[in-house]
């Protein structure tokens, strides 16, 4: 079976040091986990207008698309793989203030990610913000993984 392809954007503020985190809200999958907010991609989409498609359904904003930070297959506890592609993201024009899926919005910086509980899909993105690897990149270069989780190993 192959995986559920799904996209998230890590949607940075205007100063590009804290994130857009979302808490899945109660009665959806992972209620109560956080996660960079996407979703899945239709047939014969191209994963990033998938991603401006839901962020437009789930959070009523526009967004710019910039590189591909992450991408790595998890199994889920059900037994389905997920392979999301987590992407570089700004604002165009409205900041969310609420979703359809998640019961709460929070910018969190740095610091403040590991505080969170995260989904597992979303683990190696958190993982690389804490790190501070994005930011030092300038947010313009990224650092570009594909793997399944657990490996490390990174490709460039």
């Amino acid at each position: 079976m192959q995986p559920l392809l799904v996209v998230a954007a890590v949607i940075r503020s205007d100063d590009g040091g804290r994130v857009l985190a979302c808490r899945r809200a109660p009665g959806r999958d992972a209620a109560g986990r956080w996660e960079f907010p996407g979703g899945k991609v239709e047939a014969g989409e191209a994963p990033e207008a998938a991603l401006a498609r839901e962020i437009g359904e789930e959070l009523g904003a526009g967004i710019r698309v910039g590189g591909l930070l992450d991408r790595t297959v998890t199994v889920r506890h059900d037994g389905r793989a997920i392979d999301l592609a987590c992407y570089d993201c700004r604002l165009d024009g409205t900041v969310p203030v609420s979703s359809t899926d998640h019961d709460e919005l929070r910018w969190v910086g740095p610091a403040e990610l590991a505080e969170l509980d995260w989904a597992e899909a979303d683990l190696p993105v958190v993982r690389i913000l804490t790190e501070g690897r994005l930011a030092r990149a300038g947010g313009d270069e990224t650092s570009v993984r594909r793997r399944s989780a657990g490996d490390d190993e990174e490709d460039t």
